[in-house]
């Protein structure tokens, strides 16, 4: 009996949208989450002149998420990461209650 070799895949050839993606690494992934959260308080704008909706519930996820990341890596993070995320929880609380503020009814 023959044994026969399995075919390794070949790899694909990133297209030219993968290429362009900056190098993953942990600024980028709390970029990432940093931007979830500012788009759904509404602060990306859409076009010239629509407003982005307001998901108070899926911003709050997303700065609960950068939360227990900064609790999980405390101690373990460059200065510069460590500020990063830092000041990123602090911009997006901020602007968190700025946005439920304006959702109440007056």
């Amino acid at each position: 009996m023959s044994e026969e070799t399995p075919q390794t895949e070949q790899q694909e050839t990133p297209s030219p949208e993968r290429r362009d993606l900056p190098p993953a690494s942990f600024g980028e992934m709390i970029f990432s989450m940093r931007f979830q959260a500012e788009m759904h308080l509404g602060l990306l704008p859409l076009g010239e002149e629509e407003k982005p909706p307001v998901d108070l519930a899926a911003a709050q996820h997303y700065i609960d998420l950068l939360g227990i990341l900064a609790d999980k890596t405390r101690g373990n993070l460059a200065i510069e990461e460590q500020r990063y995320l830092e000041n990123s929880l602090t911009e997006l609380r901020f602007r968190y209650v700025q946005a439920a503020d304006q959702a109440q009814p007056k």
